[in-house]
This record gives C-alpha cells, structure tokens and sequence, in this order.
C-alpha cells in the first residue's frame, strides 16, 4: 500500500500517477473517509478514556446507580462509534489498496506497452545457412517436448519436457547457484555498475508453492481474474510466480539491521491461468500453465533499494550474455510496470525461428509499497524501525529461457549446441 501521509500531503500528484498507470482511484473518496476514520477515532479513544477512568474510580468499591448509568451510556456509544469506525475503516483500506506505488522519476510516461523504451541491444543475433525454425518445429520432432500426450491428461498449455532438454535445465540451475553464490563474481559487477551494496550472495530456497489469501493479497501480487488459481476446497492459491512465496516469507515480522541485504534465488514451479492469451504464444513452451522458474528476490534497507534493483538486471544481463543470447533491455513505461512496482525492466531475448524478441526477464522494485501491506520492517541499530524496500528478478524462467537456446543454438540437423558456459554441467556435451 502507499503511505497515507504521502497521499494527504501529495493528492494531486497520486491523482495524476495513478492514471498514468492506467488506475483510476478516487483519492478524493479515500481522503473523505481517511477524515472520517480519523474524527471516529478521536471520539472512541476519548470514550474509552472515560470508561478507564471510571473504571478505576470504581475500583475495589460498588458503584451507584449513577456509575452505572454512566457506565451503560459510554458502552453503548461506545459500541455505536467502534461500529462505525470498523465499517468506514474497511471502505478507507479497500480504496487505498487501490491506489497503485508511484512511478519513480526515470519511469516513461505510456499508456500502452507499446511506449515501452527500448534502453539497450545487446549481441550479435546469430546467422544460419538455413532457414532457422522455432523450438517447436525442432524439440517437438525429436521428442524433446511432448504437448499432445499433455494436452490429453492435462489440457492445452501443458507439456512434457524431456530428454537433453531436462537435463539442460539442470544444468542451467546449478549454473545459476554457481553465479550468485560467487561473492568474487558479484563484486565485480557491483565494481562494474559503480553499486553502493554489499556483495552478499544469495542463499538457494525452495519455496512453498501455494500461500493463504491473507498474505496473497497484502503482497499486491495476486490476480485471481486473470492469473492465479485457486484450490476450491482450501484458502490456497497456487503461485503464480516464484516471487509470490519469497516476498511474503517475512509477513508481519521486524528483522535486525545486520541481517540485510537478504537476498534470496527461489527455485519454484509456477502456474498460471493465462486468461485473455488465447492464441497468443500457442505453439512451443514460451507461454504455458505450469513452469519452473528461478526467481531473484532482494529485502534491503530503502537507501539500498535502487542499487539492489540496478544489481539485479547487471545480473540478468551477465547471465543472459554468459549464454551467449542477444537480447534486447527494456524500460517499461508507467502503464506497464505494474500495480506496486515503483519501476520495472525487461530483457527480451532474440528468438530467431520467429524472427522476433521475446519476454523472457523482468526485475521488479517496488519501494515500501509492498512492506506495508506485509508488515516486514527493519529495526535499525537505532533501535528506530521502519519498512523493508524490496525487489525481485527472473534468473530464469525455464520453458522461456529453454526454448531461447533451442532457436539460438540450432543446427541443421535438427540438434541443439549445447552453450559453452553449459558444458561442463553436462559432462562435456556437444549438442542435444
């Protein structure tokens, strides 16, 4: 949630930041019940003052009739006024969870995704004697990937992944773990990035897949319309990325100071509903209801919480040219973004079978947007405490990062190179 204060004291710029997210909050609404949650609250703690100090003249004696009659009366204010108050306080959070974090400064102004600002290229895109084919024309064939017989116990957007190409994505994981567990590799693209953090590796985790509603929904992360499923008989959603389950870990708790940078890669498989894609992405695994992923997920003081940000798409960038893959760097606009991030970034990758760039990366900062909501603080050596600033990245996303190497590293037999940097976690494989 954003900081109330901030709303009262900047209503018409989160006016106008809203809508340039494509939200259209009634600020005025909320700042009408804010005024009223906060005259209640004047007039039942002053009510409860009195039933106190009434309560402790009496103390110890038997009150008379006019006690008691004083007594009844302020309990049954009381009760009107806290009635009141519960009812306008749930109408003051429901709006307020509407109103999405502030865009930061260097975020393009856009109302489509369309306006997204291509910030870098980067690599070669490779050149073929042939005509390069999509993944699906390649790992479908050689029994690498199994859509039909999925189709047929699971439904559409399903897949069996098989063969050379599980054994891939095995190896991309410990390749992952082998990078952001180097403390040496990390300070040299913090060094690189001229970054004021820590060069603190990240600590593997195997998240649960499913959280309950309450801290589902105090992240600003869950789309139960369009993304998530549900559980019918359980209150569990089933998350829809690996982030969703790493960023809620610390729900209502206040760590210490000397615990930050807390950085975490989440290794997680993923669902989602996919509602409003039909016919987008069909063929091949780039967009499916059920895959794994790895997930970056960053809690940091607020004065770390840009250059933690920034380190994550060095990162991603590091890990993506390690493959070898040209990609594209993307500046999301205020429209795409998204509901609590106060910036965000993409990496699309070049997918020469079809000629195009895909979303493959995204890296998410959402400020204290998300902490506030969550409750996860820092307590600072101060002994003051304050709300945590947190971040998230794709490492990679498998079917989509698999489905990259396919089409990159295709050869005219219908093989797959295998990327150097690979090699070694397949016993020195060639090709698949």
């Amino acid at each position: 949630m954003l900081d109330i204060q901030f709303i009262r004291e900047n209503a018409a710029l989160v006016k106008e930041k809203s809508k340039q997210k494509g939200y259209d909050v009634d600020i005025d609404q909320l700042l009408g019940f804010d005024a009223k949650r906060r005259e209640l609250l004047v007039q039942v703690e002053g009510l409860r003052r009195q039933r106190n100090k009434l309560s402790e003249h009496i103390k110890g004696q038997r009150p008379d009739e006019e006690q008691m009659a004083q007594g009844r009366d302020i309990k049954d204010q009381l009760a009107d006024l806290e009635h009141k108050l519960n009812s306008i306080d749930q109408e003051f959070i429901a709006l307020l969870k509407q109103v999405p974090n502030m865009p930061a400064d260097d975020v393009p102004v856009g109302a489509s995704e369309d306006e997204n600002v291509v910030e870098k290229e980067w690599g070669d895109k490779p050149q073929f004697e042939f005509q390069p084919r999509p993944h699906w024309e390649i790992a479908e064939p050689r029994d690498l990937v199994d859509k039909e017989r999925a189709a047929k116990i699971a439904g559409n957007r399903f897949a069996y992944i098989k063969g050379g190409l599980v054994r891939l994505q095995f190896a991309l994981i410990q390749f992952v773990m082998d990078i952001l567990g180097d403390e040496q590799i990390l300070m040299q693209i913090i060094q690189q990035n001229n970054l004021n953090v820590a060069a603190k590796p990240f600590t593997p985790i195997l998240p649960p897949a499913m959280l309950r509603s309450e801290p589902y929904t105090a992240s600003a992360r869950l789309n139960a319309e369009e993304v998530t499923y549900k559980l019918a008989d359980d209150d569990l959603w089933l998350n829809a990325s690996a982030e969703h389950t790493l960023c809620t870990m610390y729900w209502n708790e206040i760590l210490s100071e000397d615990m930050f940078p807390i950085r975490y890669i989440g290794y997680s498989t993923s669902f989602r509903r996919e509602a409003g894609t039909y016919g987008k992405d069909s063929e091949g695994i780039i967009r499916l209801h059920q895959f794994d992923k790895l997930e970056m997920e960053v809690f940091s003081t607020q004065e770390a919480g840009e250059d933690e940000h920034k380190l994550l798409i060095a990162l991603q960038e590091y890990m993506v040219q390690k493959l070898g893959l040209p990609y594209q760097l993307i500046r999301k606009c205020t429209f795409d973004i998204g509901k609590p991030n106060a910036s965000g970034v993409d990496l699309n990758c070049w997918f020469p079978g079809q000629n195009r760039y895909i979303e493959t990366h995204t890296a998410d900062y959402m400020t204290d947007y998300q902490a506030r909501d969550l409750k996860t603080r820092i307590r600072r050596k101060s002994g003051e405490t304050e709300l945590v600033h947190t971040n998230d990245a794709t490492a990679f996303a498998m079917s989509r990062i698999l489905a990259a190497i396919v089409e990159n590293y295709q050869i005219v037999d219908g093989q797959v190179r295998v990327p150097d940097v690979l090699k070694p976690y397949m016993g020195g494989k060639e090709s698949i």
